[in-house]
């Protein structure tokens, strides 16, 4: 069952009379509602995060025993969201921590540990690593679960892989799943091969392509109608969604995804620079302008240089660590492209040994999802030869992405 709580403020119908008096009439009231409407209140344009809406879910979470799936994105505001609604006297049992931790501290992989949050006293349980799925006893003493954590939207990104593991265990032990819905900063298309099964990883874990173009809510929607849960269990799912959004709106989160993706150019450059994490080229984790230059230690890759320096909270021990590494700076470029292979590709091609450049093989495959176009890099192929691999598997994931969207749609995929 999914329910969404609609976020329009449409005016029912009304059958105006020909009487130019009552035109009048009621020109005069709609002017007075205006002048009278309250401080502060949001313009219809002005968009608003599922969080941003209490008064759409205060009241589903009224004497109800409730578990928090967040991190440091799930905010109102400058508020955490379980700052909020510990301030509402709701019964926040426990908290659920994805990847980098509750509030956000953790660098990429580190372990999390159980523990309790010093700001509100509430129980914190890690979700990543060992314990990747809330367990039953875990969810015995809870009613309803709230997820709020904002997406980047790339299947690699491990926060919708606790999103498929959540869902799961609510469905399992038949508990209600609250999802505030949060804009998709690399909504605006979808591109990539799907996940082939073979290739089902913490870091891809349902058939989408490397961007999915999906906000969390229509995602979750998605992975319901298409039984990629295990033995295609159902969810009861509510969502409140994002008012005043769609797929073409540009969104800068306004707190950092991760540690690691500080602004929105990295967030955009992100679906195309990861697969550099299968090799020796650093994409400047370490510094702090992370996902947004490329170098390796050896001069005659360019003139712009950078040394990876460990970090507390973003990376303690980046690749290639106090080495002066040379190659591109992408903050300059006067347009950030869409998700593409051609700097993968070129920078395989400036190394006269490939196993120098590529060390994780099974890595960047995962991260593909299928080892086609790998071995189509390494055979020479060019980018529109490659892009032409996955072209009717990302047509098929169109035509269902279609059934699952909550908003407008941009006019064109590339």
């Amino acid at each position: 069952m999914i329910r969404i709580t609609q976020t329009n403020n449409s005016l029912p119908y009304i059958d105006l009379s020909r009487s130019y008096l009552k035109l009048s009439l009621l020109l005069v009231l709609v002017t007075l509602i205006l002048l009278i409407a309250l401080p502060g209140t949001a313009k219809p344009e002005t968009l608003l995060t599922g969080a941003d809406q209490p008064g759409k879910y205060l009241p589903m979470l009224k004497n109800k025993n409730i578990a928090l799936v967040v991190n440091q994105t799930s905010c109102i505001g400058k508020q955490h969201l379980a700052d909020f609604l510990k301030s509402e006297n709701l019964a926040i049992k426990k908290i659920f921590a994805p990847e980098h931790g509750f509030r956000g501290e953790a660098g990429a992989g580190e372990s999390i540990g159980n523990s309790k949050d010093l700001r509100t006293g509430i129980p914190v349980i890690s979700i990543y690593g060992k314990n990747n799925k809330p367990t039953p006893d875990q969810l015995k003493d809870i009613d309803i679960v709230v997820f709020d954590i904002q997406d980047v939207g790339c299947r690699f990104y491990t926060y919708i892989s606790t999103l498929h593991y959540v869902m799961e265990a609510c469905a399992e032990n038949n508990k209600t799943l609250l999802i505030l819905d949060r804009p998709n900063p690399n909504g605006d298309y979808f591109d990539g091969p799907v996940l082939q099964p073979a290739f089902r990883s913490f870091v891809g874990m349902d058939p989408i392509p490397v961007v999915h173009g999906c906000t969390i809510g229509e995602l979750a929607q998605m992975i319901i109608g298409e039984k990629w849960l295990t033995n295609g269990i159902q969810t009861k799912l509510e969502i409140i969604p994002v008012a005043n959004y769609n797929h073409a709106t540009r969104y800068e989160p306004p707190v950092r995804p991760s540690p690691n993706l500080p602004d929105y150019l990295a967030i955009r450059l992100y679906p195309s620079l990861c697969f550099f994490e299968a090799t020796s080229v650093s994409v400047g984790r370490g510094t702090l302008f992370p996902f947004q230059v490329l170098g390796y230690p050896d001069s005659s890759f360019g003139d712009f240089s950078f040394m990876p320096e460990s970090i507390k909270g973003m990376d303690v021990s980046p690749l290639q660590n106090n080495k002066t590494c040379y190659g591109e700076d992408l903050r300059k470029l006067s347009e950030v492209p869409k998700f593409t292979l051609s700097w993968f590709i070129t920078w395989m091609n400036k190394f006269k040994n490939k196993q120098d450049f590529l060390t994780r093989e099974q890595w960047f495959n995962k991260l593909m999802g299928n080892d086609q176009v790998l071995k189509m890099i390494i055979e020479g192929k060019d980018e529109k030869e490659i892009r032409a691999s996955w072209s009717d598997e990302l047509k098929d994931y169109a035509r269902i992405r279609q059934k699952y969207l909550l908003y407008p749609d941009f006019k064109e995929n590339r």
